[in-house]
């Protein structure tokens, strides 16, 4: 039987509409995994999201190629004073800078990444994620500013919902597209032919099921690939690491240096990048289930139904 343990971490600035960041931590014969898919996701998106956590917990992971990852520092919606000083103490020389967010205009977007630039210097390097907000026309005006303010961007994640938007845009902009949904939301991600709509993979663990089977989506895109967390406390972002330590190539810093957005973790031994780098780890840390990270029945008992559910649709017993 699987222990089950809710936690429940406040962010430190809103993000993806979250305020607080809730999941699962499993444990078992390996260690611990951990399942905290999104409200959005539907019972049968948090599939994967439940076998990646069972990979972790019962099985463990691939042995590591590297021992440690490069790591980008990711910035909110806020104001560019914030963002400059955020990226400044996170020692990080690639900023991911969140855009297209309704509660900030083309403007705001653009002053927070002339500020992330002044804050890395001309050397770092700046990407920004649309998270799938713009349709083909605005994504080509839109890259073309924010390419400006930031001296010229790494890359424009997920500008537009669609395979064929980002190929479009992709032929009309000067800078690399790289996909993010249109693989991990994608019906089978192994058949997503995005290599004509993008430069770059960007994959996370949880929505695809786990360490090996992102391994298998990186080899079928045949793209450089960058790793993602979803926000996880240390628990699931060692499973990130893991797959960013497993990849034959990494050619870019990875999106895994989030543990900065929590107020909190549910370990002592937290996952924070030191000098732009996180170690790979062997497991998952060992979780302190302290009763300050403990969630309240009721977000308990609303955590656990929804496991119980997806299990349900995975196949497996409710509480095993």
């Amino acid at each position: 039987m699987t222990d089950h343990h809710v936690y429940a971490l406040p962010l430190r600035t809103r993000f993806r509409g979250v305020t607080v960041r809730e999941g699962v931590l499993l444990r078992g014969a390996a260690g611990w995994g951990e399942f905290c898919p999104f409200a959005d996701y539907s019972d049968a998106e948090c599939v994967p999201w439940l076998a990646a956590a069972l990979e972790a917990s019962e099985h463990g992971w691939p042995a590591p190629v590297r021992d440690r990852v490069e790591v980008n520092t990711t910035v909110p919606v806020v104001p560019p004073d914030r963002a400059r000083a955020m990226v400044a103490a996170s020692g990080c020389r690639t900023a991911k800078v969140k855009v297209a967010d309704p509660r900030s205009s083309l403007r705001d977007d653009c002053e927070r990444v002339a500020a992330v630039r002044d804050a890395l210097g001309p050397s770092g390097a700046v990407r920004v994620d649309a998270n799938a907000a713009w349709d083909v026309d605005t994504a080509v005006t839109a890259i073309a500013e924010l390419d400006r303010a930031a001296g010229g961007l790494e890359y424009v994640e997920q500008p537009c919902p669609s395979v064929a938007d980002l190929a479009a845009v992709r032929r009309k902009v000067d800078v690399r597209i790289a996909a993010d949904e249109s693989i991990r939301r994608a019906e089978d991600p192994l058949r997503v032919a995005v290599a004509g709509a993008a430069d770059v993979a960007v994959l996370k663990v949880a929505p695809l099921g786990g360490v090996r089977r992102a391994l298998a989506v990186a080899e079928a895109a045949g793209l450089p690939c960058v790793v993602s967390s979803a926000v996880e406390s240390s628990v699931g972002l060692a499973a990130g690491l893991a797959l960013a330590g497993a990849l034959p190539s990494l050619d870019f810093a990875c999106g895994l240096g989030t543990i900065s957005l929590l107020s909190g973790d549910v370990t002592t031994g937290s996952l924070s990048a030191v000098d732009g780098y996180l170690p790979v780890p062997p497991r998952a840390p060992e979780p302190d289930l302290a009763a300050d990270v403990a969630a309240g029945p009721d977000t308990a008992a609303r955590w656990l139904g929804r496991l119980a559910r997806v299990r349900s649709l995975a196949g497996g017993p409710p509480g095993h």
